[in-house]
C-alpha cells in the first residue's frame, strides 16, 4: 500500500523557515514524481514544487521561486521542501502527492498525481 506522510509543519513567524517532510512507502523510490501543494482556506489547492526521479528536474511556482526548494533523500524515501523567508500568504495546508512509475507532463495540476498525505498545516504570523 502506497503511503505519503508528512510532517515538519507548524506556526512560525514571517521571515523565519520550516522544513517539510513528505515520507513516502510502498513502492520502489526511484521512479516518481512528487510535488508539494498547498492549499489556503476559501482557495484551490496550487502547486508548489515538484521533483522527478527521472533527471532530478525540480520546478517551482512563481510565488516561491528563490525561498523554497526541494531535494529528495533516496536512501530514506523521503522529500523535503526547506522553505525560507515565509510569508503570511503561504500560510495553507501543504500537501506531497505522488505520481508512479512515471512523470507528469504539467506538475502543477493535481490531475496527474495518484496519491496523495494527509496534509501538514504552516502557519506564519506576520
Amino acid at each position: 500500500e502506497v503511503q505519503l506522510v508528512e510532517s515538519g509543519g507548524g506556526l512560525v513567524q514571517a521571515g523565519g523557515s520550516l522544513r517539510l517532510s513528505c515520507a513516502a512507502s510502498g513502492f520502489t523510490f526511484d521512479d516518481y514524481a512528487i510535488a508539494w501543494f498547498r492549499q489556503a482556506p476559501g482557495k484551490e489547492r496550487e502547486g508548489v514544487s515538484c521533483i522527478s526521479s527521472s533527471d532530478g528536474s525540480t520546478y517551482y511556482a512563481d510565488s516561491v521561486k528563490g525561498r523554497f526548494t526541494i531535494s529528495s533523500d533516496n536512501a530514506k524515501n523521503t522529500v523535503y521542501l526547506q522553505m525560507n523567508s515565509l510569508k503570511p500568504e503561504d500560510t495553507a495546508v501543504y500537501y506531497c502527492a505522488a505520481a508512479i512509475g512515471r512523470g507528469v507532463t504539467t506538475w502543477d495540476i493535481i490531475g496527474p498525481y495518484d496519491y496523495w498525505g494527509q496534509g501538514t498545516q504552516v502557519t506564519v504570523s506576520s
